[in-house]
């Protein structure tokens, strides 16, 4: 894969818990409904990186109120929650938040809506120290457009060199494209050039990859010959990655 040898973030490996959820009076979760979807998606992903010593019921009210927003018409798919691991020599990133749309305007108007923004003043950035935001526009529509839970996901941001032309960025893409026939255990996988540049920290080009599970991206990570013949197509092009891995939760850890 495209990544660095990420390291355990948490203590108790792979494991995701959550306190009850508070109720939300104008949000009701549904975090894994399905809205009917067009043949072109949008992916959106947003890092957090939430204070030391910020109190737990904080976080995880930050939590239930990212998810609350499936609710929002423009939303395909919305999760969030803590991630699993993280590779990145420049930044660590605590928590992710992944969604999809039919359209830019639909990101957009979701962006725009009173309960996102509410939501992002009153339970985000008040504990949040640094965040990061990536779009593009997915090179094939994922199906299903939602990941089952337990689906372990792998979100790579690249910084490209400077000065690199298009026929370049379009080689990067077609590697990363072909990642998913040399790798088994890859339910989806898109990429795309990111569109979206205020809050990417200079990185460009962005994928996400979905295992059936932590197992499969283990087993994949595993095979060290095929992953550094991939990193080698590519390495003299590139200036930093940042590699997230997040474990969609079940309802009912929610």
């Amino acid at each position: 894969m495209l990544c660095m040898r990420a390291r355990p973030f948490l203590t108790s490996t792979f494991s995701i818990t959550f306190s009850p959820p508070k109720r939300i009076p104008r949000l009701r979760p549904r975090t894994f409904s399905v809205k009917p979807t067009m043949s072109s998606t949008v992916e959106h992903i947003v890092l957090f990186k939430v204070k030391p010593d910020t109190d737990q019921s904080k976080v995880n009210t930050m939590i239930n109120n990212l998810n609350g927003l499936i609710s929002l018409d423009p939303v395909l798919h919305l999760t969030s929650g803590p991630v699993i691991r993280t590779g990145s020599s420049l930044f660590s990133f605590t928590h992710m938040l992944h969604s999809r749309y039919n359209s830019k305007d639909d990101l957009a108007a979701y962006s725009e809506h009173p309960d996102h923004m509410s939501v992002v003043k009153e339970s985000v950035l008040p504990i949040c120290e640094d965040i990061m935001a990536v779009d593009w526009v997915a090179d094939q529509s994922p199906s299903p457009v939602t990941p089952p839970p337990g689906s372990a996901i792998r979100i790579t941001f690249l910084k490209l060199k400077e000065n690199l032309g298009e026929e370049v960025k379009n080689e990067i893409l077609r590697v990363i494209k072909g990642i998913k026939e040399s790798f088994g255990g890859i339910d989806q996988l898109t990429c795309g050039e990111n569109f979206s540049p205020a809050r990417a920290k200079g990185f460009s080009i962005a994928s996400i990859a979905v295992f059936k599970g932590v197992k499969e991206m283990e087993e994949a990570d595993s095979n060290e010959e095929l992953v550094k013949l991939q990193k080698e197509k590519i390495k003299d092009y590139i200036e930093g990655v940042i590699v997230v891995d997040y474990v969609v939760p079940s309802a009912s850890s929610l």
